[in-house]
C-alpha cells in the first residue's frame, strides 16, 4: 500500500517544472490565466458592490419600524428574496438566469454572472447588515432623531457607519466566499480562471499542474482580500482612537 502511494506521488510530481513550462510558457497558458483572472476580477468586484448595496437596502427594510401595508409588503418581499436565494445553489441560479431568463436578450455572460452573484451575495449580506444594525445601541437612533434628523438620515449618517465597523470581518468573509464562488461562472460560457485552467488541460492533457496553479491563484486572491480587510479594520480602529 505504501509503495502504491509513493508511486502515485512520484507520477504526480514527475518532471513537475517541465510540465509547468509546457503548460504555461510553451503553450502560452499564462495568457489564458490572465484573461480568466480579468473576468474573475470584474465579476467579483461588481458582485461585491451590488451585494453590499442590495444587502444594506434589504436590511434597512427589515429593521425599519412600522405596521403599514407597504411595510408588510416590503417585509414579505425581503423574506421571500432571502429564503429563495439562500435556499437554492448559486450554480442553479446562474444557469437559470443565463439559459432561461436572459437567454433571449443576448446579455453578456460576464454581466449576467455579475448580476447573479451580486443578488446571491445580497441575501447573505442583508442578514449580516441586519445583525450589525441591531447591535448598535438604540440610543444612537434616538439621539439622531432628537437632533431633528429624519429616520433615513439617522440610519445613513449614524447607525450604518457604526454597523459597518462591527460587521467588517463578516463582510470580508462574504467577499472571500464570493471570489471562490465565481469559479462556477465557466458553466455559462464565462472565460474565468477555472475555465482557463480547463482550456490549458485540454491542450496539455495534464490536469494536475494547471489545477494546482489554479488553486494557488485563488489562494493568492483570498490572501490579498484578507489583507485588505485587515488593513481596513486597523484604519477604522485608529480613527476610533484618534
Amino acid at each position: 500500500m505504501n509503495s502504491f502511494v509513493l508511486l502515485a506521488q512520484e507520477s504526480l510530481f514527475h518532471d513537475f517544472f517541465g510540465r509547468l513550462y509546457r503548460a504555461f510558457i510553451a503553450n502560452n497558458g499564462w495568457k489564458e490565466m490572465l484573461r480568466g483572472l480579468e473576468a474573475t476580477f470584474y465579476i467579483s468586484i461588481g458582485a461585491l458592490i451590488l451585494g453590499m448595496v442590495l444587502g444594506a437596502l434589504v436590511a434597512v427594510v427589515k429593521v425599519t419600524p412600522g405596521k403599514g401595508i407597504l411595510k408588510r409588503i416590503l417585509n414579505i418581499v425581503a423574506d421571500v428574496y432571502i429564503t429563495v436565494i439562500r435556499g437554492t445553489p448559486v450554480m442553479v441560479q446562474l444557469m437559470l438566469m443565463y439559459f432561461g431568463v436572459f437567454a433571449a436578450t443576448g446579455m453578456d455572460a460576464i454581466l449576467v454572472a455579475t448580476l447573479v452573484f451580486g443578488v446571491n451575495s445580497g441575501a447573505y449580506v442583508a442578514e449580516v447588515f441586519r445583525s450589525g444594525i441591531q447591535a448598535v445601541d438604540r440610543g444612537q437612533t434616538e439621539a439622531g432623531r432628537s437632533l431633528g434628523l429624519s429616520y433615513g438620515k439617522t440610519m445613513w449618517k449614524i447607525v450604518l457607519p457604526q454597523a459597518v465597523k462591527n460587521i467588517l470581518p463578516a463582510l470580508g468573509n462574504e467577499f472571500i466566499a464570493l471570489i471562490k464562488e465565481t469559479s462556477v461562472a465557466g458553466f455559462v460560457t464565462v472565460f474565468d480562471l477555472t475555465r482557463a485552467a480547463r482550456a490549458i488541460v485540454s491542450q496539455t492533457y495534464d490536469p494536475f499542474v494547471p489545477y494546482l496553479v489554479l488553486a494557488a491563484v485563488y489562494l493568492v486572491l483570498v490572501m490579498i482580500a484578507s489583507g485588505l480587510v485587515k488593513l481596513l479594520e486597523r484604519r477604522l480602529n485608529r480613527s476610533d482612537r484618534g
